[in-house]
Order: C-alpha cells, then structure tokens, then sequence
C-alpha cells in the first residue's frame, strides 16, 4: 500500500492572494508503512516500542514520497510549551526537547508527531517564517500557541493557521480539573468561548473540544485566518491512529517546510 497524506487547506484572507508556493505541508496517514500491529503500519514515532528498523524505514518512506527537501527536525514532546528556534541549516544532533518549533531557513522541515493531540501548523503571509505546535489539552493551557506565534517574530494578523486531525469532542472526555486549568484567568470573550467549549456529559465529567480551545489561543495570539480540517482521529480508525481509541499505538505527523 502506498503512503498517503493529507494536504493541508491554508485559510484564505480577503483581499489577499493563497500562500506563497514556497510553503509546505503534509498531514501523514497511518497506512503504508512497515510497522507490526499495533502500530501498523506507517508509525513515525521512536518512543512507542515499535522496531527502530521499521520507524526507520517509515521516515525514510515518507521524506522520499513527499520529496522532503531534508529529514524532518524530529522533536522530543513533553506536552510544554518550550520552542525550538531553528536558525541553522544544519539539523540538531539530538532531537530539541519542546512542543514547537518554528524556522525562517529553506529546507528545514518541521514535524509534530500526534495520535489524538492537535496539530497546528503557522505560516507568515509572505512566506518567510514557519512554526509548528504540538497542542495537547497541557500544551494549550500552558500557552505552547502562543508561545510559537510569538518566536515567529510576526503580528497575529500576518500569520495563518491550519488545525489537523484531532479528537473531537465527541470522544474526548476530561475532568474538571482540566477545564478549571483553561477558565483560570481567561477573560471576557475569551471565557465564554472556553465555556462552551466544554459540554457536561452524565457521567459528572466534561466533553472537550481541543479544536475550539486552539482557536481561543490562536485569537490570543491575534491569529484569526483559521482553517480546521475537521478530521476525528478516534472516529477515524482507517487513516488515523488513537491513542484514546487504542492505548499502545503509532503516530502521525504534520510536516511543513520551506522550499525555494
């Protein structure tokens, strides 16, 4: 089976033309690579007990189908909101310990690995700086967002967003001590659109909705050119991994690069 991935749809500004073409991205789907069950089979993760040899392969599949114009900076996630600044050509010996990272270079790909997280890909309008986040539930209330928008070194109105596959509310059930986390010291606006972000269900808990929360922090940041792909990783079990779904699973990726 042959790799597949989603290309992402950048938010249209009135008045203003698409990106310029020198900007990229990807969205990796979970078929087509060598991974065993469970996590077949194009898993692009390391720390998830699948075959080195295999996640090997799966990267080097992938950098080669999509034409990748060098291996991706591969990040080591802790779910913060600590961001990688990558100025040099050179890729960094050991993975960057942060949640996001952001580059003005040419061929510098960018990677997010996700199975259920939010993936949020930052691009300025003239195609000069790129960032990518990892936007768990923690990362957002820690402010990984904003974080990213603001080592970009561009006003909000300049920069758009793309959000990827995620879990959506239907499925991702959290506590209260998760939506207590994102009403402390939210104002305003800001605090009605975080409530509704949440919808008790009958079991005293909270149904999340982490696509709604990022565009709270995107408008934070002065994001508002916003595009969600709509995309459930839990209700989509052919193309995505979960790891709600399936506890012990692979990851996904979103890439973005700059090319001349």
């Amino acid at each position: 089976m042959s790799i597949e991935w989603l290309q992402p749809a950048w938010p249209l500004v009135p008045g203003a033309a698409g990106l310029p073409s020198r900007v990229h991205a990807a969205f990796t789907w979970r078929a087509g690579g060598q991974s065993a069950a469970p996590c077949a089979s194009l898993n692009l993760a390391g720390h998830v007990g699948d075959d080195p040899v295999a996640v090997r392969a799966n990267r080097a599949a992938v950098c080669a189908a999509l034409a990748l114009p060098g291996e991706p900076v591969w990040l080591q996630q802790v779910h913060g909101a600590a961001v990688a600044r990558l100025a040099d050509a050179t890729p960094p010996a050991a993975p960057p310990v942060a949640d996001a990272a952001v580059t003005g270079r040419d061929r510098v790909p960018l990677a997010i690995l996700v199975a259920d997280c939010l993936p949020v890909l930052l691009a300025s309008e003239d195609g000069a700086v790129i960032g990518a986040a990892h936007a768990g539930w923690r990362g957002l209330a820690a402010g990984v967002i904003e974080a990213t928008a603001a080592a970009m070194g561009r006003s909000g109105d300049a920069l758009r967003a793309w959000l990827g596959p995620c879990i959506r509310q239907p499925h991702f059930e959290v506590g209260a001590e998760v939506r207590a986390a994102f009403l402390a010291g939210a104002p305003g606006w800001e605090r009605a659109a975080t409530v509704a972000a949440f919808r008790a269900n009958e079991r005293g808990r909270w149904q999340c909705d982490l696509a709604a929360l990022a565009r709270v922090r995107l408008h934070r940041a002065g994001i508002t050119a916003i595009a969600d792909c709509g995309v459930c990783t839990f209700d989509d079990q052919a193309r995505c991994f979960s790891h709600r779904r399936d506890g012990r699973t692979g990851r996904m990726a979103a890439l973005l690069w700059l090319a001349p």
